[in-house]
């Protein structure tokens, strides 16, 4: 049975563009990435997939493979991550067994460890499909709401429609924690990639990681808030903090 990271990398990022080569604290934010899967030391092989070939030169700098070019029609903006993996399963000759680590390259705050103590979770429950990184809310949606557009006279304003109306009067410590899709890894067999199975499903396991090592990262904003949480994650190691 084999173990592949597989890290999917196009460049057609329009928001920050060629966002997954982009330097992140001095080096290109797949490097995080590559690094983290060759660390840990549980993969064969870590390939990367891209349609890119800057991407690709940078990735093979880092020692990561290349051995196939993602199609265009896999590289768009609405195309999903599980067609793309499995594309790189089928590419590899991967037997439905062997186990496949999606890495996302922007997830520079991961720890190698994160990738092995989620294998081990993985392994003991052979009948789930996968398992995903999640993270909680940084503020309870139970406390969500909408602003619904009003119009009065020459004037406009926004009410409050409460998602939750149940919840306004509970306290926050008595709210259930609720958790969202960390986007920074997740573990499959292959044979869960050629069926396409859905990830958020009951037929998958949660990692939960702290919040320090997760950021998802759409925006500048959200790029320097993951810098911050880098730079403070590793003074904090320095310290022998964490």
């Amino acid at each position: 049975m084999k173990k592949i990271a597989i890290i999917p990398a196009r460049g057609g990022s329009k928001r920050i563009p060629l966002k997954n080569i982009k330097l992140f604290c001095g080096k290109p934010i797949i490097a995080y990435s590559i690094q983290n899967a060759q660390n840990c030391g549980e993969f064969d092989e870590v390939i990367v997939s891209t349609d890119n070939e800057e991407i690709a030169n940078i990735a093979q700098g880092y020692d990561a493979k290349v051995p196939f070019i993602r199609p265009s029609n896999l590289s768009l903006d609405t195309a999903p991550t599980l067609p793309v993996i499995k594309h790189a399963a089928e590419e590899l000759k991967l037997s439905c067994d062997d186990l496949i680590c999606c890495i996302y390259p922007t997830a520079p705050l991961l720890l190698p460890s994160h990738l092995s103590l989620s294998l081990q979770k993985f392994q003991f429950f052979p009948q789930k499909h996968y398992i995903f990184s999640c993270v909680s809310f940084e503020s309870s949606p139970w406390r969500g709401f909408t602003l619904e557009e009003e119009k009065s006279h020459n004037d406009t304003s926004k009410n409050i429609s409460m998602l939750f109306p149940q919840c306004v009067s509970s306290r926050s410590q008595d709210l259930k924690e609720i958790y969202h899709d960390a986007g920074a890894f997740y573990w499959g067999r292959a044979g869960s990639f050629y069926e396409e199975k859905a990830i958020l499903s009951s037929n998958s396991i949660a990692f939960v990681l702290p919040r320090i090592f997760a950021q998802d990262i759409d925006t500048i904003d959200d790029w320097q808030i993951a810098e911050i949480k880098y730079k403070l994650k590793h003074l904090h190691e320095d310290k022998n903090i964490l």
